[in-house]
């Protein structure tokens, strides 16, 4: 039997790179699964290549509003919400002196904000059903440390990493069980965008970034999306039921915690 059978997964940020990732593998498991983003035909095309099982939703988690709308689509599609993975996200690059208010405000909206009140309301939806429930939170290995040129980034994902430990103790009461996937360098569009700040910032030829990270990681590669996908299933799996508040680092070996 599939290990997620007849369980109703929302995916934020997965019309691409590692939320399509997830998606598609909670699929192949047997999960029904709302691929959620900003574009609607970006979602529709993700869910039409995964198949029956997925279906496109709309969701801006800078909006109340929308992140309400969203779950109230797939409580009423799927009869209820089991899964929610919090993968939206956003990269900014700047050091403390030339850093900005307008920056720092998009990074903490998307990344904490719209992660804790997405939380939030599929929790109080798991809460209302009363069969529990699993969240699974992506943080970054930029949390685990400060990086030069991208303070306010590290501080949203070191933020999510403290979000998740605080639900996480609150919400097992529930038998809501709230985790974290902490991935190290992935090769994906917002790599792509991450490459070419540091090639302006640091005055490099576009890749080469990328080619140093990926050299730098000790597997000796950067990662894939389908990289994060063992972890993501397991983390939403009931083989997680005695996992509570952690964050696991899926990153070729750069972090030790």
């Amino acid at each position: 039997m599939a290990r997620l059978e007849g369980r109703s997964a929302l995916v934020t940020g997965a019309a691409r790179g590692i939320g399509a990732a997830i998606a598609r593998a909670y699929a192949r498991e047997g999960a029904t699964v709302a691929v959620a983003d900003l574009s609607l035909d970006a979602c529709r095309a993700t869910a039409e290549g995964i198949g029956p099982a997925a279906y496109p939703i709309v969701i801006d988690v800078t909006r109340q509003d929308s992140i309400d709308a969203a779950l109230a689509t797939v409580v009423e599609r799927a009869g209820g919400i089991d899964i929610l993975v919090n993968n939206a996200g956003v990269y900014d690059m700047d050091p403390v002196p030339s850093m900005t208010r307008a920056s720092f405000d998009r990074l903490f909206a998307v990344n904490v904000a719209g992660t804790l009140f997405t939380l939030q309301a599929a929790a109080r939806a798991m809460i209302a059903q009363g069969r529990g429930g699993k969240i699974v939170n992506m943080a970054s290995q930029a949390g685990r440390r400060g990086e030069a040129l991208s303070p306010v980034y590290c501080a949203t994902k070191a933020a999510v990493i403290s979000l998740t430990q605080s639900a996480g103790l609150d919400l097992i009461r529930h038998r809501i069980n709230v985790n974290a996937i902490a991935p190290g360098v992935v090769e994906s569009e917002m790599w792509d965008h991450v490459d070419a700040l540091f090639a302006r910032h640091e005055g490099l030829a576009p890749g080469e970034k990328k080619r140093q990270v990926g050299a730098a990681v000790p597997l000796g590669r950067m990662g894939v999306p389908e990289d994060m996908t063992g972890m993501a299933v397991l983390l939403a799996s009931p083989e997680s039921d005695y996992i509570v508040a952690q964050t696991f680092n899926v990153d070729g070996g750069n972090w030790m915690s």
